[in-house]
């Protein structure tokens, strides 16, 4: 399995338009209707900092789900909004869950 986090912090004329721009992919990848990957999206109590926990089964369900277009275009538009601090990608290890959620 593959976990990954990523944060970052837009400014605050960018909020609304990310929050859309969240919710337009998360419902492409609903569409996709698969069990070999979950996606949950975050905002801290600031409102400005998001956090994206993202689970793959695999390397090529990870790259389906980031080649998304929604998820590009997402990307792009977060990327050149002038972000108030850049995205920290980290790499977690699963050690468990109450529940299980990806094979």
């Amino acid at each position: 399995m593959i976990a990954v986090q990523v944060t970052y912090k837009v400014k605050v004329d960018f909020v609304a338009e990310n929050k859309s721009n969240i919710s337009t992919f998360l419902a492409d990848f609903k569409e996709m209707h698969t069990s070999r990957f979950l996606y949950n999206v975050y905002v801290k109590e600031d409102g400005l900092t998001f956090v994206h926990v993202s689970m793959y089964e695999n390397a090529e369900i990870q790259q389906q789900v980031l080649n998304t277009p929604s998820f590009v275009k997402f990307q792009q538009r977060r990327d050149e909004s002038g972000l108030a601090e850049l995205p920290i990608i980290e790499n977690l290890t699963h050690l468990g869950s109450s529940i299980s959620l990806i094979k």
